[in-house]
């Protein structure tokens, strides 16, 4: 049997990262740890319960309550709030908008950290996020950071939203890209950072069966390496 591995996935917003590790936790039979919608879930839940998250006390109280989860929906990963079905609701433009500023939040981090940490004890498990292969997972065996043209991943973005039934412009999401960009980068605890023995993955003018057979090759490789 073929040695598990945690296989760390980072990059830009709206760059695949979902996609690709989703087919990748698919292929090999692995968990899909979707990180980005456990931030999204925080961000959620301070949206509805009007949680200021530009105050520290508020935060570290509101994070007592949160208790997140994701279970296979009808062969889909849905994440849970609470005992809650989410995966529609913290997919919207709102969340979106807000998203970046809670995840930079230490409080936030250090708990979804600690969280994701857990979760990745049993290994055979497939993440992405921003600081998978920096901070949760910096062990990782398979270490991948995807980007791809800005334009490119507005336009995705744009589509994805539309099939959910969301309305959104496309300027408005490609001016959100570019902020959530900058905010990832520049935030002061877990920025978005390269990996140094992270693989980047240019996937602006790659099918996704193209970036699926790269990263494949990659697990291979590493498979073969550590037996």
């Amino acid at each position: 049997m073929p040695l598990k591995l945690i296989i760390a996935i980072d990059g830009h917003a709206s760059c695949g990262k979902s996609t690709l590790a989703k087919a990748l936790a698919k292929v090999l039979h692995y968990v899909y740890l979707d990180t980005g919608a456990m931030y999204r879930a925080v961000t959620l839940y301070f949206l509805d319960n009007k949680v200021d998250y530009n105050d520290p006390r508020a935060v570290e109280e509101a994070l007592k309550n949160i208790q997140i989860h994701f279970e296979r929906v009808e062969g889909q990963n849905h994440v849970f709030l609470n005992g809650h079905d989410v995966e529609h609701d913290v997919r919207t433009q709102t969340v979106s908008e807000h998203v970046s500023q809670v995840a930079a939040i230490p409080a936030v981090r250090r708990a979804m950290v600690a969280q994701q940490q857990a979760m990745g004890k049993r290994r055979g498990i497939v993440a992405d996020g921003r600081d998978i292969g920096t901070v949760v997972f910096p062990d990782a065996e398979v270490k991948i950071f995807l980007t791809a043209d800005l334009d490119v991943r507005t336009s995705r973005r744009h589509l994805d939203l539309a099939a959910r039934g969301i309305d959104a412009e496309w300027d408005e999401i490609r001016q959100n890209l570019q902020e959530r960009d900058r905010i990832d980068s520049t935030r002061a605890d877990s920025p978005l950072q390269i990996a140094p023995d992270a693989v980047v993955i240019d996937n602006t003018l790659l099918s996704e069966e193209e970036q699926l057979g790269k990263a494949l090759a990659l697990v291979r490789a590493a498979q073969e390496r550590l037996t």
